[in-house]
């Protein structure tokens, strides 16, 4: 048997998303979806890991205050 390569996602689905940062979907809609760009393929959104990878960095606090 031959081992299965694992291929990194590029982009995530709001369940898989909320999922990645630690959070409900409910959250994920409220805080999040808003402030980040979306795929379109048909009716589904995807959510590049890069883009929500930039709103951890936009939203990131040092000593209680939110980073420059």
């Amino acid at each position: 048997m031959t081992a299965r390569r694992e291929i990194p996602r590029l982009a995530l689905n709001q369940q898989e998303a909320a999922e990645a940062l630690g959070m409900s979907v409910d959250s994920f809609a409220e805080h999040v979806k808003p402030s980040v760009a979306c795929v379109l393929v048909g009716s589904r959104r995807l959510y590049p890991v890069t883009e929500l990878q930039s709103w951890l960095n936009k939203e990131r606090v040092r000593g209680g205050r939110r980073a420059a």
